[in-house]
């Protein structure tokens, strides 16, 4: 049975690890905060670089975080900017997000929850390479 989502505590964890972005170029912190199907939350923030290309996304760091602290899925992602404010996951990240959480990982937005795969049709994934 799918876990609840407890959508107001995976905000305030987005909301908490904005505060900790490195974003001196940009001024954009973003916070990103998940909930593994184990009941785990997991947190990420951006970390820019001078050489734009090499900054990390939240959700990048979210990832980082579900595997060093013991791997499984993600059921539940919340993205918000340092006032709190919900944001959509970029191409990049969606594709990460998909992954490590499949299409059916809900993304927290301003209509609602959504599921990946209507952010990510047509997703390319471990599914799709040879001997899956």
């Amino acid at each position: 049975m799918p876990r609840a989502v407890d959508w107001e505590a995976l905000r305030s964890g987005a909301r908490e690890i904005a505060r900790s972005a490195y974003a001196p170029y940009s001024g954009l912190s973003v916070g990103a905060c998940g909930l593994a199907e184990d009941g785990r939350h997991v947190q990420g923030c951006n970390v820019e670089n001078a050489s734009y290309g090499l900054t990390l996304c939240a959700e990048c760091g979210l990832v980082s975080d579900l595997i060093a602290s013991g791997g499984g899925r993600l059921s539940a992602v919340v993205i918000v900017d340092g006032e709190g404010a919900l944001l959509s996951p970029c191409g990049r990240c969606r594709q990460l997000l998909f992954e490590h959480g499949g299409g059916a990982l809900l993304v927290d937005t301003d209509d609602g929850p959504v599921a990946l795969e209507a952010l990510l049709p047509g997703a390319f994934g471990p599914a799709d390479l040879p001997g899956a």
